[in-house]
């Protein structure tokens, strides 16, 4: 699934092709990618000027010219392409939008994801005006927003009787961390998955968070991770993280740090990997 860095290269992708665009025909071709919606988006849509963009944690959104957002759900295998019109010809074609001279086609093989047409209103952690969809209101900041309070989250996390794992991939305490980002941040921190949240000391917690930001923020330079074909920027390129892994995914490899081989482990239903000599705390 797309996590925030992930998202994060979609979001400036779009800022970049079609922000000042005005959309035209648009044509839904499966109706669990308009899912929700309370008003048909091919009747909503045409006339509308895309006037930015948003993202918090996985969620990323088009600021509308009427005031409203369209909220786009990528989920395990959606992708946001922006081309020439019919230039995507994929089977998984889901939503298709004539946009300026040019085309935004919403493909996504799981048929998870979706569009929605939401209301835009204040965000209730920013006193400086941000305004953020009505649909995501529920997602708690990510560790690149000014919203973010780090010693107060890692006060919240210490709370906690989950697993440490479990507990960064609960997007109502910090959004945007998947499994890939917090295995790596696990890692680099030293910090054991099966760990109870509550039992970690406050500086542990901090810099579990640090390292998150930390992760998340190097992969961002490198276009995110890819390790298939369902996630690819607008334009449809990979990103190269996968190559920097130190701990998701290498289950048997050596550790990066002291050479023991890599564990994997089910952490409440997802698979978690580690260093079983030097992640310790």
């Amino acid at each position: 699934m797309p996590e925030l860095p992930e998202v994060e290269v979609v979001r400036r992708g779009l800022a970049d092709h079609v922000v000042g665009r005005t959309f035209g025909t648009v044509e839904v071709l499966h109706p669990r990618a308009a899912r929700g919606n309370s008003v048909d988006l091919t009747q909503v849509l045409p006339g509308l000027s895309v006037t930015g963009t948003g993202r918090r944690g996985k969620f990323l959104w088009l600021e509308l010219s009427d005031g409203a957002a369209l909220v786009v759900h990528l989920r395990m295998s959606g992708q946001m392409l922006v081309g020439q019109p019919g230039a995507v010809r994929s089977p998984h074609l889901r939503i298709r939008a004539s946009i300026g001279d040019g085309e935004l086609a919403f493909v996504d093989q799981r048929t998870f994801g979706s569009w929605q047409y939401a209301a835009l209103i204040d965000d209730p952690l920013m006193p400086t005006g941000r305004r953020i969809p009505a649909t995501v209101t529920h997602v708690a900041p990510d560790p690149f927003e000014p919203a973010f309070d780090l010693v107060g989250t890692a006060r919240l996390m210490r709370k906690r009787n989950s697993a440490v794992k479990t507990v960064l991939l609960d997007q109502s305490l910090v959004s945007g961390i998947g499994s890939i980002y917090a295995d790596e941040a696990m890692w680099a921190a030293g910090v054991k998955p099966t760990r109870r949240a509550r039992s970690l000391r406050q500086r542990d917690a901090v810099r579990l968070l640090e390292e998150s930001r930390a992760v998340m923020a190097r992969a961002l330079e490198q276009g995110g991770t890819s390790f298939d074909s369902l996630y690819v920027n607008v334009n449809g390129a990979s990103g190269y993280f996968s190559r920097s892994l130190n701990a998701y995914g290498r289950a048997g490899l050596p550790c990066a740090r002291c050479g023991t081989p890599l564990r994997r482990v089910v952490v409440n239903g997802r698979s978690s990997h580690h260093c079983p000599e030097c992640q310790v705390l």
